[in-house]
């Protein structure tokens, strides 16, 4: 498993009796392989896996395995408790998955002891490659550096860090200064830092923007050192990526059902449905970013 291009965080389609539409899961992977995407992560923190049941988990990610043919599936596994965790791991693993991403979990008591502990005990019985997610807005747990360090440099089965933990940069940079390309640290929170975290040497996106193509060019403009370029191309859609950040998934779901690869916008109670204002803005945003294009087809940037 590489860790590194764009690889999206895809959401989790519902029908509008919120139900699992697995053939949205189909279409929406499908769209990722025509737009070149280097894997896709399902089950993440904004795909509403703690909404589903286990069987449902199972579900979804039977239907992105089998859509998803060669291209690599990470699923999201964090849990609560370590046993969860694990039990969540083999499960993915029998199901085909290529890797895992875990998160810490949140104490009454913080514990960088217990973070460390959480993590040895889930690489010792986890036999998939394992993206460590570092997202403190999600998980109420701050991952200091040198903790980072700790398991990076004493734990076994890391694939690489998806940093989420604002500033990212500065932590990014002290990421990649330590470990260079031996260490794959990857860019999220909607690619909202995008354009700094490339210059502090991100290895790329697993993030669910709904348009990767925008990601792929930013990465690739990277390895060219054209910043003049890139940030051309983050101020023509860091408003678009700006509005998709607002709280919750019905934006992005929304965008993504403007780009056929999603039945419903539908998400799962209690969470916000979009609404006729939240198509108004997008409407304005899409003209200004994407003007005159077919978006159920892979966009030309």
């Amino acid at each position: 498993m590489k860790f590194s291009g764009v690889i999206p965080i895809l959401v989790t389609p519902f029908n509008e009796d919120e139900s699992i539409d697995a053939d949205s899961i189909g279409k929406m992977i499908r769209l990722m392989q025509d737009i070149g995407v280097q894997g896709v992560t399902i089950l993440g923190v904004l795909g509403e896996a703690n909404r589903l049941s286990d069987a449902e988990r199972e579900l979804v990610i039977s239907a992105a395995i089998q859509a998803a043919g060669q291209l690599p599936v990470i699923v999201g596994t964090s849990a609560s408790g370590t046993r969860a965790v694990i039990n969540h791991n083999k499960i993915a693993k029998n199901l085909g998955a290529s890797a895992v991403m875990v998160t810490p979990q949140a104490e009454a008591v913080p514990s960088d002891e217990k973070v460390f502990n959480h993590f040895r005990s889930i690489l010792s019985e986890t036999d998939l490659p394992v993206v460590l997610q570092d997202h403190p807005a999600s998980t109420g747990v701050h991952m200091p550096t040198n903790l980072i360090f700790k398991m990076l440099d004493e734990l076994n089965g890391f694939c690489g860090v998806k940093l989420e933990a604002v500033p990212t940069a500065p932590k990014l940079r002290s990421l990649k200064t330590r470990y260079g390309e031996k260490l794959s640290v990857m860019t999220g929170l909607g690619a909202l830092y995008g354009a700094f975290d490339l210059e502090a040497g991100s290895d790329g996106f697993n993030t669910g923007f709904a348009f990767p193509e925008a990601l792929i060019a930013l990465t690739k403009m990277a390895k060219k050192n054209d910043w003049g370029s890139i940030q051309d191309l983050y101020r023509r859609f860091l408003p678009l990526i700006v509005y998709e950040q607002h709280p919750g998934v019905a934006i992005r779901k929304e965008l993504l059902k403007i780009r056929g690869a999603i039945r419903t916008a539908r998400v799962r109670s209690p969470g916000a449905q979009g609404n006729a204002s939240i198509q108004d803005t997008l409407d304005k945003l899409l003209q200004d970013a994407v003007p005159k294009q077919d978006l159920t087809r892979p966009i030309k940037i």
